[in-house]
């Protein structure tokens, strides 16, 4: 009888034990979130502190007319390229942002490549919680 209580009882630790590892791990599926370089807030402090900042919307030409965030200037992320039709300052500092952080992850890291020194991506336009124009 001994015996079986002890069984039953281990059977019952391992079970709780196996419930409380599985609970605490993190699903599979769920993708985490890309960090940005820069959050909002961090974003507009420079741009009010560095007039001189570009700042790249690299999102289509449509989706800027939409809306922008104001001072932007749109190259599509798939114009940045050696050649491209803008040049800047190797050491100006950039800002990118696109939609949804693809793109602007991309740009930057294509931007870093072609030896731009001071770039940051700033996410998604979706995260911007300021004003935005379709001017």
């Amino acid at each position: 009888m001994k015996q079986l209580f002890l069984l039953a009882a281990l059977i019952c630790f391992g079970m709780a034990a196996i419930k409380f590892c599985t609970a605490r791990m993190k699903p599979n599926n769920a993708a985490p979130k890309r960090r940005v370089d820069l959050s909002p807030e961090e974003a507009k402090a420079r741009m009010e502190a560095n007039p001189d900042l570009i700042l790249l919307d690299v999102r289509t030409q449509e989706e800027y007319d939409d809306g922008h965030i104001p001072g932007a200037v749109c190259l599509p992320s798939d114009m940045i390229e050696e050649g491209m039709p803008f040049s800047f300052d190797k050491d100006a500092e950039i800002l990118l942002y696109c939609h949804s952080d693809k793109r602007s992850a991309e740009a930057a890291s294509r931007l870093r490549a072609m030896g731009y020194t001071n770039v940051s991506d700033i996410g998604c336009i979706l995260d911007w919680p300021y004003e935005t124009t379709t001017d």
